[in-house]
Formats: C-alpha cells, sequence, structure tokens
C-alpha cells in the first residue's frame, strides 16, 4: 500500500525538479561559444567551406555526367552492332 503512494510521488517529483533545474539554471547567451575560442582570423568563413563543397558536388557530377555519357555511347555501339548482325545472319539465310 505504501509502495504504490510513494511511485506515483516519485513519477511526479522527478519532472518537477527538471523544470526547476531548467529554470533556475542560467541560459547560454548567444556570445558564448561551447570549447575553446578560436580566432576569427583563423577560423575558414562559411562562404569557403560552401564554396568547396560547391566544387567537389560539380566535380562529382561532372564525372557523373562523362560516365553517363560513356555509357550510353557503349551500350548504343552494342544496339548497332546487334542489329548489323543480325541483318547479316537474316541475308545468309535468304
Amino acid at each position: 500500500m505504501l509502495a504504490p503512494c510513494l511511485l506515483r510521488r516519485a513519477i511526479l517529483t522527478v519532472p518537477l525538479v527538471f523544470l526547476v533545474a531548467l529554470l533556475v539554471s542560467e541560459p547560454v547567451r548567444a556570445d558564448q561559444e561551447a570549447g575553446t575560442a578560436i580566432p576569427a582570423e583563423s577560423r575558414p568563413c562559411v562562404d569557403c567551406h560552401a564554396f568547396e563543397f560547391m566544387q567537389r558536388a560539380l566535380q562529382d557530377l561532372k564525372k557523373t555526367a562523362y560516365n553517363l555519357d560513356t555509357r550510353t555511347e557503349t551500350l548504343l555501339l552494342q544496339v548497332e552492332k546487334r542489329n548489323l548482325c543480325d541483318c547479316i545472319a537474316a541475308n545468309l539465310l535468304n
């Protein structure tokens, strides 16, 4: 009988303690950074990272386009070769 009552109180108390802890703790301001501060001069800019990422993406797209073009050309040559062989075989039978 005592255990369910204590369990019910614990279930209500634990979230309340967390809520009070969140309200009492000081929020982190935007000017505070976690860890060590790195001077702005030594940090690469976000635009530089975005530019490098876009360059790599463009190179990957060019490589993929070249591979697709080469594969398409190979498949077309195979189809032409197959059609030519079928044509020659049909002419030999006639």
